[in-house]
């Protein structure tokens, strides 16, 4: 029997960054929770990404996961608005490896395949496939609901890679 990893997976952005975290063990997934950071748009760049920071470090310390994945970045129309996603997803990879997690990133497109079967597909398929493979997933929107299907994919991913690696050794 496969031992369980706890795995968090975050959606960035500064706005709402949403987490999720699973257990993994071999092909088998259970839900632990789900949620999302909401930054105070009121408050300067600088004290939203405090609240990012201050928030996902206290989501690690609560459910202790022992790996992290994070979502690559898309390159928006608006350079602003890309530049100040980029800063969030510091945020999103920072936290977890100053608290000595391995953090892996995957583009949306590798998250989509890895969940819905496509690269292509909307955040209802997403939704939809989460509570497909996690039936008892309880998330408070597509930002909780996309950084579950992070953490299904680092999952996945954990479990193609291992058999690569015993396959190779054989």
């Amino acid at each position: 029997m496969a031992t369980a990893i706890r795995i968090i997976g975050i959606d960035p952005g500064l706005r709402r960054t949403g987490w999720g975290v699973i257990e993994s063990a071999g092909n088998s997934l259970r839900f632990i929770a789900a949620g999302t950071i909401q930054s105070d748009d009121t408050c300067s760049l600088a004290e939203r990404l405090c609240q990012l920071h201050d928030g996902l470090a206290a989501i690690l310390q609560q459910f202790s996961p022992e790996e992290a994945a994070v979502e690559h970045t898309f390159v928006n129309v608006n350079p602003t608005s890309t530049l100040k996603l980029g800063q969030a997803r510091g945020i999103a990879l920072l936290v977890p490896a100053r608290a000595g997690l391995a953090v892996a990133e995957y583009t949306p497109n590798a998250v989509k395949k890895a969940v819905i079967g496509v690269g292509h597909g909307d955040k209802k398929q997403i939704q939809m496939m989460v509570k497909v493979l996690m039936p008892k997933a309880v998330y408070n929107g597509a930002d909780s609901a996309d950084a579950l299907a992070i953490a299904i994919c680092h999952a996945h991913h954990r479990v193609v890679t291992r058999r690569i690696s015993l396959a190779a050794s054989s």
